[in-house]
């Protein structure tokens, strides 16, 4: 990004001559920039035309690594005593080995959203531990998208999912497999509403008293239990029969 962004002056890659002198130390790529041509050219970049500028890019625990040892051993190499040195280099290799770890979570990670999307749209959803990535996903096929729908609810729906007994997203398309949450929403709710709120209305119907057993918000008071259970009496007065579905403990 860096060298398609700007005119590169000068890289150092320090990273690399380290590997190459077989040491561990300071680890980071320098660069000098100036504003390249297709930002020079406009009118509000004029005054930076000669302006030369330092990036060093490193990670936040080379970050880390590089500001203690400046502070401690840079500023006096020949008087830091052996034993903060030796200290120091062990310190730098079990920083990159943490790199490398946090880096291949990273891509593990990635790779478990990305297969779960996949068992979702095969129809695989035993398959599929209950996340809240994966609950999106599902949701978005089950009931369609809603962007106005933050990453920290969907968290929180997985979170009280799972404290209702759910360890997969089989279960949870078990639960509601029949239910058709527009209809339901309409009676219970008064409209179709959002994408969670539908799909908390089809729970509380389908699972009955288990909704509201294991529910966070029933344990301090009664304010939930209150709204559910105006849910059901709207679904009963049209004939509607409230289930009493439990997941059961998977193998």
């Amino acid at each position: 990004m860096i060298e398609q962004e700007f005119e590169v002056i000068e890289k150092v890659d320090h990273a690399a001559s380290a590997e190459r002198e077989q040491r561990l130390g300071y680890q980071s790529v320098h660069y000098l920039v100036r504003l390249g041509s297709n930002r020079s050219k406009l009118s509000e970049y004029k005054k930076f035309i000669a302006l030369t500028a330092e990036i060093q890019v490193r990670t936040v625990l080379q970050h880390a690594w590089a500001e203690i040892e400046h502070d401690i051993r840079y500023k006096s190499v020949s008087t830091t005593p052996q034993a903060i040195s030796r200290r120091f280099i062990a310190l730098a290799g079990l920083l990159e080995i943490a790199d490398r770890e946090f880096e291949a979570i990273q891509k593990e990670d990635a790779s478990l959203r990305a297969n779960a999307r996949t068992l979702i749209a095969e129809g695989h959803l035993k398959e599929v531990e209950v996340t809240a990535d994966a609950l999106r996903s599902y949701l978005d096929t089950r009931l369609g998208p809603d962007d106005r729908i933050s990453d920290y609810t969907y968290d929180w729906m997985a979170k009280i999912l799972q404290g209702m007994g759910f360890q997969n997203l089989g279960q949870v398309n078990e639960c509601i497999a029949d239910l058709n949450d527009d209809a339901l929403s309409r009676i219970a709710l008064g409209s179709r509403s959002g994408q969670i709120s539908r799909f908390e209305v089809l729970l509380a119907a389908a699972m009955g008293e288990n909704y509201l057993k294991n529910h966070p918000w029933t344990s301090a008071s009664d304010w939930y239990r209150d709204i559910v259970q105006g849910w059901w009496a709207k679904l009963k007065e049209t004939g509607f029969h409230v289930g009493s579905y439990k997941p059961k403990k998977a193998e």
